[in-house]
């Protein structure tokens, strides 16, 4: 799909269906911007017969037969003082999506003049391309129709050099993640996500290190490769690197969470732990995957960055890790193992030594660690966990520019009691209360001190069973934008 825009003057536009915006207040006014394509007088009386005002959300549909306009949907956005981008967004992605396997090309025109910057306008586009998205690779039945192909923008007189070139690089970003999140997981398997890091890494000129099982037992890997041990499938360790041709100012390591399947191994999924759907508990591993496709397009200055994903299933077999085991992570520490469904924390304890080793000047792993946190804060809001005033600051800011909503938890460092170990350094879980706030103190066990770091779990937020706004219902691809967003922020 791609993006254009038309500044010349509306009575030379050629199209079929246009979207309106209009505010509240004085619509007469507002429907003479459309005079040049069709009768506004006949049009208001229409409209005033619904007893529309431009109410927040609504929205009127007009077909024409006599006109080149066929198609005409005003939508409601309220009072001037109260407009809002994001119920902007969520208003074009509805409609855009039902309209998406009917339309070759929608235009789209706001009151321009309300809106901030280039920034937001580039987000509408973001919110009609993604709503859009169909995954039907798995359907006997595909049903693939989609005649959208082009979204125009009209009147954009005041930007002129406006490019939706990265909007382009970050929605083929987001459309990676869900793709990823959303295949079953014995299409995905851990090669498979190692294959798909290799055509990043061909695509966008990026380096790659795949590591197997022996060279993470030569690293000293043992938190990982337990996890692994009950899968017939073998572990692959994936190290992209995207390293800017200008000097390097700052060097950043994105790790993600990349279970392709967790049974729970001995501690069992049951009930409503909904083992069916843990297909997604990768859904770290695509948000950076995700973030790689769309930065090694982007192509950001000054900037070292390194993406780490530890890949592989959590099983049950005869070689399986027990309730109980002790083992040694790569940084040295030994882990009990109180909970075998606690696991994903043991991929990134190696993983962020890993990337620690690496000397980065900070750290984001994203994860679908905990359902604590889905507890706390729903399927909406991702929690996160900084120790950096600063970094989080810039993660808050990001993640509000993307539309992607973070809340900061705190680092009780009082809760660290619950994950001792009378055997060994620690345990991987502490009690029930407060789980995701000890899963954030596990993982700050594994990076060295001085480096900046900020986990956040994404359990809650990397699926939805809604059909609404920008997410149609499936894997969302949660995180890719607000990644991209704070490196580019930089």
């Amino acid at each position: 799909m791609q993006f254009s825009t038309f500044q010349q003057d509306l009575n030379t536009w050629q199209g079929t269906t246009l979207i309106f915006g209009i505010v509240e207040e004085d619509l007469k006014n507002q429907l003479e911007k459309i005079n040049s394509i069709i009768d506004t007088n006949s049009l208001l009386d229409k409209i005033n017969k619904k007893r529309f005002k431009g109410e927040k959300g609504k929205v009127l549909n007009f077909d024409f037969f006599d006109k080149k306009l066929q198609t005409l949907k005003i939508i409601g956005l309220g009072e001037t003082k109260n407009i809002n981008s994001n119920d902007i967004k969520n208003s074009l992605a509805d409609i855009i999506r039902k309209s998406s396997d009917k339309d070759e090309k929608i235009s789209i025109l706001l009151p321009w003049e309300l809106i901030n910057s280039q920034e937001e306008i580039k987000s509408f586009g973001e919110a009609a391309r993604l709503s859009t998205y169909k995954d039907n690779r798995f359907n006997s039945k595909r049903d693939d129709k989609q005649m959208l192909n082009e979204i125009e923008f009209l009147n954009l007189n005041k930007y002129e050099n406006l490019s939706f070139k990265d909007t382009e690089y970050i929605c083929e970003g987001v459309e990676l993640a869900r793709r990823l999140v959303a295949a079953p997981p014995n299409s995905l398997t851990p090669l498979e996500m190692s294959l798909q890091a290799s055509q990043i890494a061909k695509d966008h000129d990026l380096e790659i290190k795949i590591l197997d099982k022996d060279e993470c037992e030569d690293l000293g890997m043992g938190a990982y490769l337990a996890v692994a041990k009950g899968s017939d499938l073998e572990p692959k360790f994936i190290h992209l690197t995207l390293k800017s041709k200008s000097p390097i100012k700052e060097k950043i390591a994105l790790v993600g969470k990349g279970l392709t399947f967790d049974s729970g191994g001995y501690n069992l999924k049951v009930g409503a732990s909904q083992i069916e759907m843990m297909k997604y508990d990768m859904g770290g591993s695509a948000a950076v995957l995700g973030a790689a496709k769309a930065l090694g397009a982007i192509k950001p200055d000054g900037l070292e960055i390194h993406f780490i994903v530890a890949a592989c299933e959590n099983m049950i077999n005869g070689s399986a890790v027990h309730p109980g085991d002790v083992i040694k992570a790569s940084n040295g520490k030994t882990i009990e193992i109180n909970n075998t469904d606690a696991e994903g924390r043991l991929t990134l304890a190696d993983a962020l030594t890993y990337a620690s080793n690496l000397k980065p000047d900070s750290i984001i792993d994203l994860a679908t660690l905990t359902g604590a946190i889905v507890v706390a804060l729903g399927n909406d809001v991702a929690g996160f966990w900084s120790n950096d005033n600063d970094l989080a600051n810039d993660l808050k800011n990001a993640s509000a520019d993307a539309g992607e909503e973070l809340w900061q938890m705190p680092l009780q460092k009082s809760y660290k009691e619950g994950l001792k170990s009378h055997i060994a350094d620690m345990k991987n879980t502490g009690p029930r209360a407060g789980g995701s706030i000890t899963a954030a103190l596990f993982l700050e066990e594994f990076f060295h001190e001085d480096i900046k770091w900020a986990h956040i779990d994404i359990a809650g937020t990397c699926w939805t069973d809604k059909n609404k706004g920008i997410n149609p219902s499936g894997a969302t691809g949660f995180g890719v934008k607000t990644l991209v967003q704070w490196i580019k922020n930089k």
